[in-house]
Formats: structure tokens, sequence, C-alpha cells
């Protein structure tokens, strides 16, 4: 106590103190006094509240877990032993603590409990604080605290180490009034973080474990070459292999227990394509999901003798169909949704059932039902489309069953087979299942249910044998609670439900088809392909794609028929890409609907009215503009009751 008294007078060590006072305290106290830290100090300054701690756990849960056997174990030991024993994080603010209650009571006048902040630049030398700043097992008795209004306490502390990259994750002390010390504390403090940190261990090799097996569970196979890197929720690398076969990476980059980038709960495997390094713009990432929630991801870089040949694009191609003047059909897609979908489709295809394909609009809904009629048992299978968002409701019974001489209003004289007979042995494709009148819905379930069909004004039975493919971008589920749909013939034609994924959540796919449409449109435009510079491509990657592929595909379009020289960059992206939250990129600057009015029905509605106001009425240009059919247009026009501008 003397020594202290002196070296706080002086502000510097003499002979006579450093006599008196053990090394590592002195070091303390002179780091303390470089600091500035008030050696008067009646406790710690710093508390965190509940909401606080609760978050610090929530981002600890790791440690926590890995504590709460050894606590558990020792707690009976402490009862009424004057000790409590404490655990913090790596800031040294404490998030957990048992021991004797007397001693835990006490400890809330100085702050030693839940919350409190120990470090050493807040309240001076203590085992907490000293243990987190020098790595290594630290004793402070009584007097030998810097701070005057701890003085009365012994503590030891231990740090926690990380066993994946040896970090310090946390201390876990010992603490009490001065009668409770022991040699021995500190032995018993340094077996209980060593007990710590094999339980963190454990946890982490079960982690990997678990991560290994999903990531071998993937749709899809990687070439022996490749280098992989398997990262866990924090994006933390827990795996790596073939390191040293990635072109232009350093091992050290994908060293085990490195941060690789930051993650949030919510992100896309997209969205962390986009938080890679631009050095990674020929890997791959795909989250790794454990049942059914996301716990990693898997990122893979191809090796040094696959970037030696340029990549061919990974897709399955369609052939024109016998008859038909069609471009061939490419179907590109490396997620894990994407290939899902795909192989859905081929059992779908062999099994012949219904099947029901959902997704927003432009993400190439059309493609898949094309994809099952291409896989289809039957050598030259008909292939019959119809859009039921674009035939009247007066005409689509008859468009779909057929009618009879005079069965209604328009029909043909000689009366007319409908799609499904025309489809009969073959595909019949559904487009906007969900906006068939209600009445329609029951002669379709019938339809399907006794696998013939019914001409309108005829009660002859027509066997027929169609594999049906429904699509639609509406929530069917949701119809059927607001009675829009029948429940029934949802479960009828969802045999096998094809969910098929947004872009922005299909992650490199991106970069695979801005290279497929960069070079089929260039070769058709007949010009150089486009050339696009880091900071563009980085924002493509990180655009939301409301349009999905179409917009893309649109995006491409324009820039091949645009762009001359040069590479293409951010100023030449369309500024719906580069300012994605302006509200008036549609057409014009004002709204027609108060801004606030963020319903779907709003939004679309008034996307509708300002095409129409930019095209001056020109309906076909209007459908053109917004990538939908006419029919589907007039039938929005009426639904909202827009303006037509003539």
């Amino acid at each position: 106590m003397s020594a202290w008294e002196e070296f706080i007078e002086l502000g510097h060590t003499t002979d006579e103190i450093e006599q008196n006072v053990r090394r590592e305290i002195l070091q303390s106290w002179a780091r303390c006094t470089d600091l500035g830290i008030n050696a008067l100090s009646g406790a710690t300054p710093q508390k965190i509240g509940d909401e606080a701690v609760h978050d610090l756990r929530r981002k600890n849960s790791a440690l926590c877990r890995a504590t709460r056997a050894a606590f558990e174990r020792l707690a009976p030991h402490l009862t009424e032993s004057g000790a409590i024993l404490i655990l913090t994080d790596r800031s040294g603010t404490i998030i957990d603590a048992i021991g004797d209650a007397q001693t835990l009571d006490t400890g809330r006048e100085i702050q030693l409990e839940i919350g409190g902040v120990w470090d050493e630049q807040v309240i001076g030398t203590n085992g907490i604080g000293t243990a987190l700043r020098t790595g290594l097992p630290t004793f402070v008795h009584a007097s030998e605290h810097f701070c005057q209004g701890i003085k009365s306490w012994t503590c030891a502390g231990v740090p926690i180490f990380d066993p994946l990259d040896r970090q310090i994750v946390g201390v876990v002390d010992l603490s009490g009034p001065p009668d409770i010390f022991r040699p021995h504390n500190m032995a018993l403090v340094v077996a209980a973080a060593r007990e710590i940190e094999i339980a963190l261990a454990e946890q982490q090799r079960e982690e990997r474990t678990s991560l290994l097996e999903a990531f071998i569970d993937l749709p899809k196979s990687h070439n022996h070459e490749d280098a992989v890197v398997l990262l866990n929720s924090s994006g933390r690398i827990v795996f790596n292999k073939n390191i040293d076969q990635a072109t232009g990476q350093e091992s050290n980059d994908f060293s085990i227990g490195k941060h690789l980038l930051s993650w949030k709960p919510s992100m896309t495997d997209g969205d962390l394509a986009a938080a890679l390094s631009p050095n990674f713009v020929n890997s791959k990432i795909d989250l790794l999901k454990l049942g059914g929630e996301v716990k990693g991801a898997a990122l893979v870089l191809p090796g040094k003798e696959q970037l030696q040949t340029p990549a061919r694009p990974r897709g399955i191609t369609i052939k024109p169909r016998d008859g038909v003047e069609e471009d061939t059909i490419t179907i590109l897609g490396d997620c894990p949704k994407m290939l899902e979908a795909i192989e859905f489709a081929r059992r779908a295809a062999k099994a012949k059932v219904a099947v029901l394909v959902q997704g927003e609009t432009g993400v190439g809904k059309e493609l898949f039902a094309r994809l099952i009629h291409y896989n289809h048992s039957k050598e030259k299978a008909p292939y019959v489309a119809v859009n039921c968002a674009a035939i009247s409701g007066e005409l689509i019974g008859g468009e779909l069953f057929g009618h009879v001489a005079g069965a209604f209003t328009g029909a043909l004289r000689e009366g007319k087979p409908g799609k499904f007979e025309q489809a009969n042995g073959g595909v019949l494709c559904l487009d906007e299942i969900g906006d068939m009148p209600p009445e329609l819905q029951t002669y379709l379930l019938r339809t399907l249910e006794q696998r013939a069909v019914y001409r309108i004004g005829c009660d002859k039975r027509r066997p027929i044998d169609v594999q049906l493919v429904a699509m639609t971008n509406r929530n069917l589920r949701q119809d059927i609670e607001t009675g829009r749909f029948r429940r029934d013939l949802f479960y009828r034609i969802g045999t096998i439900i094809i969910d098929v994924p947004p872009l922005r959540e299909r992650g490199c796919d991106v970069d695979l088809l801005i290279e497929h449409f960069n070079r089929v449109l260039s070769e058709k435009l007949e010009r150089e392909r486009l050339n696009f510079d880091n900071e563009a491509i980085a924002m493509l990657r990180t655009y939301h794609w409301p349009g999905n592929v179409r917009e893309l595909r649109n995006t491409i379009e324009r820039l091949c028929l645009l762009h001359r020289n040069g590479p293409v960059t951010v100023k030449d992206l369309p500024r719906e890409i580069t300012e994605p939250d302006a509200n008036d990129f549609l057409f014009g600057t004002s709204p027609d609907v108060p801004s606030t009015d963020l319903g779907l029905d709003s939004i679309e509605s008034r996307a509708i009215q300002r095409a129409i106001k930019q095209e001056n009425g020109n309906l076909t240009k209007v459908a053109l503009t917004l990538g939908i059919s006419r029919p589907t247009l007039y039938r929005k026009i009426r639904l909202y009751g827009l303006d037509r501008g003539k």
C-alpha cells in the first residue's frame, strides 16, 4: 500500500517500489498512469443495461453454452464460500456470475455484477482487465489494484482462448474479499478456463462436421482440384481444402478462424456473393442449411487448371420443338434452389403428375414448363400453352374445354376442340392460373379428377391423357384464404410444387446470366461483347432485380444496343440500378397516388398509369414497356379503374 501511495505521488517507479511490488503489477500501474485512470475511483464507471447484456450474450452464445457445464459443476462449491465466479466477454464486460450470495450483493457496490465493464482501460489493474491485456493468467490481490475503491477485493482471472484462431474470447475470474485468497485459487480458475475451451472446441467440431455434411448434400458436385472453404453463421472459416490450388489466393487468406465476411441472418447466397471481395469473381457460394435453418455457407474457388480454360456456362439446353420456329432455350443456374427446381421438373416429367410452378414475374417459370415437356416420355408429345389472364372470362371455358356449335354467343358454327383435347398425350401449360374465374375452377377440377373433358354444350365424355403444368406469380395459399382460389383445386394441381427462386437469391448465377446474355445478344447484334468494369459488375450483383431474369436480359440487351466503346461503367447502367431507392425511376417524378400507400396493388397500378402517360396512351407500347401481354394490361386497367389516356 505504501508503494502504491508513493507511485501515485511520483507518477513513476523507484527501486524501493520495485522491491515491494510484483513486476506485472507495476507494468499495469504504468499503463494505467499513461491512460489517465483515476486512482481514487471507487467502482468501475461503466455498466451496460439489461438489453445490451442480452445482445452481448446472444453474440457470445457459443461461449455462454461452453461455460454452462463448468459453472453448474462449481456452483455448489462456491455457496457460502465468500467467492464468486465471473464470466466476461472479450471487452471485459460481465455476462454471467455465480457464487456466494453475500459477495454477489457486495459486488454491486463497485458494479462487479452482470453488465459491469472491467477492462483495464476503464478501472485499472484488476484480475479481469489485466488478464485481457496480457493474455496470461493473472491474480491481483488487495492493494495491488490500481484504483482505491476496489482494494478490498482479491481476484484471479484467466483468459479463454478461441480454439480456432487462439484469440481471446473472454475471461473467467474468481473474486471475493481478501481472506478468500489461496495459492491454489489460480489453479482452480485455470482448470475452469481450460474446461470451457474444451467445450468450445467440441462445439466447433460438431459445427464443422454438420457443415461438411450439409455441403456433401448439396445437389451438385465440384471438381477435385477446386478449393473449398466452409464458413459458419458468423462468417468465420471452419474448414478449408486445396487452398494452395486456388488461383490468385494466398493460403493465409483462408486460415481457420478468419472472419472472411460480415454475416447477417437475413442474407441470401446472392448477398453473400456481393459481400465477398472482388478477388472471388470466379468463385461460387451457397448457403448451407441444417433442419431448414441457415447455419453457414460453402465457398468454392476454381483451381488453377480450370481457369486456364474459360468455364462453359452451366445449364440445360432445350432444343426447339419439331415444326415450331423458335430459339433454343437455355436454363442457366448453379445455385441450390435452381438445381432443386430443375431436378423437381425432371422428376415430374418422369412421373407425369400435375405440377405447379410458382415464382415472381420474370424468373422464367415458362422455361420449366418447357423443361417438363422436353423430358416427356413420349416422343413428339404435344405442348399447348394457355394464358388464363389473356382470355376473357366469357371465352376461356370454350378455349380450354372446347364447345359444340352454338354453345354460346361467339362460338364457332362447327364447334371446336379445346386446349385439353389438343394437348392429349402431352403437356398443357396454364399460365397465370390464379386469374382463372372461380366458376371455371370447378370445371377444371372435375376435368382433372375424371381425366376426361366435356365440351361446353355437350355431355359426351372425351377421355384425355394430359400432364398439367400450372404457373402463377400469385400467392395461391393466400388466395385460398380470401376465397379467390379453390383449396381442392390447389392440391390437385400441386402434386409437385416447383418454386423458382428470384434472381436476388441466386448468388453467382447473376454472373452466369450476364456472361450468357452478353455472348448471345452480342452475336445476335453482330457487335463486340460488352466489357464491364469492376464497379459496374459489383452494382449488377447487388441490385435486387425486381424484374428478375427478364429485367437482367433487357438490361444487357439495352447496353448491347446503346453502348459503343470502352468498358461499361456505372454511368452506363440504367437509373433504376444505380439509384434503386429513387421513388420516381419508373416514369416521371410526380406520383399519382400517395407515396405512403405501399401496397403491391398500389405500386402496380401506379406503374401502369405512369407507363400509359409516358407512352401517350399507346397501350401496345405500354404492354411492351411493362413486359406483359396486352390482354393482361387491359385486365389490369379494368381492375384498377385506370385512365387509358384517350
